[in-house]
């Protein structure tokens, strides 16, 4: 049964615009249709019984064939190339800041404190500060943030003990998302692809049990896209230049000839050999004797221009653009004065850092304490996300105090501090 006659049996509709009756299972395009025909990819079923009319992820249905899960594509050179300079300086200046940040865990807007809920507050907290036996905070944040940065697939698997909770960082590369999950907590959602063999090869995941990280999410596919995969081909073309400009600067590349009038075949060989032998590499001045003075002919103009430095700059530019980083952070500091480092400072800021942290706050708030611990009035904030000087902040909520919008208990808790006694 060739393709568009699956999809036809498939999508079959009767007189009563009911989908057709089949028992049917499509791996290929990674859907399951049941007895009654009515269950396919990314049905969900709403809360109030009512089922969801759009479908999740139609391009998935016109785009081949696929298997029981859709892998995230090249992950292997996105990683190579995240090891390269300019490419690891734009990762650290977005990473690093975020995972030195300040934190904590307060009650959601509306929500009153009390006792009980201080006890959750400090139980999350000390949770988060040890997630795991091998990592702290910074260390899991940092292995997260990275596989976010570089290709949108962060990954956090959610174990739950008798005790308490425990947070691994996934690599993110290895999931893939089944397509005919059904909404419920409950459901397997993700496989891990473990690359061993057998049944050992891949690890079904709940939804409950992991939380995947999306950045950049779109409709017409379920991954993300990290910012180093919009800068994929970007950072290839530097490369290259910064190759061909290396074996330039070190004469690896040849930039002139000898031009010699009346030799014969015999005297060129001849001339080449000793030049090879004798001269070449060794350091010794050479001495020609020839009844007409040699030409060179040189390839290039002999000045940093051969070396496209102007190219290389411009790749660097369009390369912070796709970390949502001014070109001052990638080391470009020609135009960049007093005046203006202030206001690429603070754009950096709000551009690249602050989407970033707040989308790595709402999982954990979403993910880590709403579904796996269920308490829905507690959330995950970075502190100082509001502002990157530290007497701006501290005059910003000196005015909320002042105004009545915060009490001093408040803004303790906001800095970390203790209660005063």
């Amino acid at each position: 049964m060739g393709i568009g006659e699956k999809l036809g049996k498939v999508f079959r509709i009767d007189r009563d615009g009911s989908t057709a009756r089949a028992s049917l299972t499509m791996t290929t395009l990674g859907l399951s249709v049941g007895a009654d025909g009515e269950k396919l990819a990314g049905s969900v079923q709403a809360s109030g019984g009512e089922a969801r009319k759009t479908r999740a992820l139609p391009s998935v249905l016109t785009m081949g064939a696929r298997g029981d899960g859709m892998p995230k594509a090249t992950p292997a050179n996105l990683r190579n190339f995240a090891e390269t300079p300019v490419a690891r300086k734009a990762i650290n200046t977005i990473k690093d800041r975020i995972a030195c940040m300040g934190w904590r865990v307060q009650p959601r807007a509306g929500r009153q404190l009390d006792a009980e809920m201080e006890q959750r507050i400090a139980a999350v907290t000390e949770m988060l500060e040890s997630p795991n036996p091998d990592d702290s905070f910074r260390s899991l944040a940092e292995q997260v943030l990275e596989d976010v940065i570089v290709g949108g697939f962060g990954a956090i698997e959610i174990c739950k003990e008798n005790d308490g909770m425990e947070l691994w960082p996934v690599d993110g590369a290895t999931i893939k998302i089944r397509p005919d999950w059904d909404g419920k907590q409950g459901s397997p959602r993700y496989v891990q692809q473990t690359g061993a063999w057998g049944a050992a090869g891949q690890v079904s995941l709940n939804d409950e049990e992991l939380s995947y990280i999306r950045l950049n999410p779109r409709t017409h596919t379920p991954f993300g896209l990290g910012r180093l995969e919009v800068a994929f081909e970007t950072v290839h073309a530097f490369l290259g230049a910064h190759r061909y400009a290396g074996r330039l600067a070190s004469n690896s590349v040849v930039q002139y000839a000898l031009w010699l009038n009346d030799v014969t075949p015999a005297q060129h060989e001849r001339l080449i050999r000793w030049w090879q032998d004798e001269i070449e590499g060794t350091g010794r001045v050479p001495i020609l004797s020839a009844e007409q003075k040699p030409e060179v002919l040189r390839f290039g103009g002999g000045t940093d221009a051969d070396l496209r430095l102007q190219w290389q700059e411009f790749l660097m530019r369009i390369i912070a653009d796709a970390f949502d980083l001014p070109a001052v952070f990638l080391g470009l500091e020609n135009d960049v004065n007093r005046s203006t480092a202030a206001e690429l400072t603070d754009m950096a800021f709000q551009q690249a850092i602050v989407p970033t942290a707040r989308l790595f706050a709402e999982h954990l708030t979403r993910d880590v304490m709403a579904k796996g611990m269920g308490y829905r009035d507690i959330e995950f904030v970075f502190t100082g996300l509001d502002t990157t000087n530290e007497l701006e902040q501290a005059q910003l909520q000196e005015i909320l105090i002042r105004s009545g919008v915060l009490t001093v208990e408040e803004v303790r808790r906001m800095r970390g501090l203790n209660p005063k006694s």
